[in-house]
């Protein structure tokens, strides 16, 4: 077993100081050193023009382009680094796979993806110009994996494909983006349908009122459905859908099936975050290895995040936070079962070594 931590990150102020500091964090860090590795195997085809991704961003949450400026200057970067790393915009993202269910008043999500691209950051900001208030784990720093906002929207997403790209925000930035401007989940479906979307996935989003929606969503088109269950398949967009596909059924009908005599939100989490219940995963090398369960209740506004299997809940009251009190410890900790490095705590978390 490999012991891991996530670090707590806690800011308020404007999106560009909360870029300044992140940018002052990174600096020098294990994050940027490997991903510098990674880019020089897997090399952009192409730059982000400046004012394409500031037209882009700007249109949907103007306060995380202040953000990305923020970051520019605090690494000293060109800004067409920053983009090539944190825009979120245009750029590729590579398969994962990931669970989500809801129920009464939760959101329970297994994030499922490689030890080299989880950088390890659990993120509660609060602007102080602009946008919602949000807490959850990021991705590319300025994206969200999942997460839940002060209005009480929460989202996460689950990988379908990254077939035949188109010229759009990938999933972490959209999520952000969601979280940053939207105040329920009619909201967030509208925004789902207009942005412009770089692969192919689907988008849940869950609120206050109970109600559930999943956005089938691919450069070619958005669909949306009604599930309290979602793994890494379209049910309308089925055309779009990948060849393989047993694993995604087998773990969404198996959900469904316990589901029915759930009793709490705890049995939930049970389900999804025990290794010997059929929904965590293992497949670290195989880009779908479960890294985090985190949980969101919105009425509560209360959070659970947990790093790797067979854990008890870490609770954070994000309500609490929100009135100034803030989160007391440094880090979450955790453990899984893999020797892959991670790029947030290891040297050698470069696509060049092995695994």
């Amino acid at each position: 077993m490999k012991q891991i931590y996530s670090n707590i990150i806690q800011f308020r102020g404007t999106h560009y100081d909360f870029g300044y500091m992140q940018g002052k964090q990174l600096k020098n860090s294990l994050t940027v050193l490997n991903r510098e590795k990674q880019w020089k195997v897997r090399k952009p085809r192409f730059l982000v023009e400046e004012q394409e991704a500031k037209d882009a961003i700007s249109r949907f949450a103007p306060g995380v382009w202040e953000e990305l400026i923020g970051i520019q200057d605090g690494l000293e970067w060109p800004i067409e680094r920053v983009l090539m790393e944190f825009g979120g915009y245009r750029l590729d993202y590579v398969r994962s796979g990931c669970s989500i269910l809801t129920g009464a008043d939760y959101l329970l999500r297994n994030y499922d993806y490689h030890p080299k691209t989880y950088e390890g950051r659990y993120v509660f900001y609060q602007p102080t110009d602009q946008g919602y208030a949000m807490v959850g784990p990021s991705q590319r720093v300025t994206g969200r994996s999942d997460g839940m906002n002060e209005m009480g929207l929460v989202m996460g997403y689950n990988f379908m494909h990254r077939k035949h790209p188109g010229d759009g925000f990938i999933c972490c930035m959209i999520g952000r983006l969601v979280l940053e401007s939207c105040a329920n989940v009619e909201e967030a479906v509208t925004m789902l349908k207009e942005i412009p979307h770089r692969h192919s996935f689907s988008y849940i989003v869950y609120d206050k009122s109970g109600k559930t929606y999943i956005v089938e969503a691919s450069p070619r088109g958005v669909e949306v459905r009604q599930s309290t269950v979602c793994t890494n398949h379209f049910e309308i967009m089925q055309n779009e859908n990948r060849n393989h596909l047993l694993d995604s059924i087998r773990r969404k009908e198996l959900i469904e099936k316990k589901q029915e005599d759930m009793i709490d939100a705890y049995e939930a989490f049970r389900l999804l975050n025990d290794t010997d219940k059929g929904v965590f995963s293992k497949q670290y090398r195989s880009w779908a290895g479960t890294i985090h369960t985190s949980a969101y209740f919105p009425q509560q506004m209360k959070t659970w995040m947990v790093l790797g299997g067979d854990q008890e809940p870490n609770e954070f009251d994000f309500m609490q936070w929100l009135t100034g009190e803030d989160i007391i410890f440094d880090q979450i900790m955790g453990a899984v079962d893999t020797n892959l490095p991670f790029v947030h705590m290891d040297e050698n978390a470069s696509w060049g070594s092995r695994g």
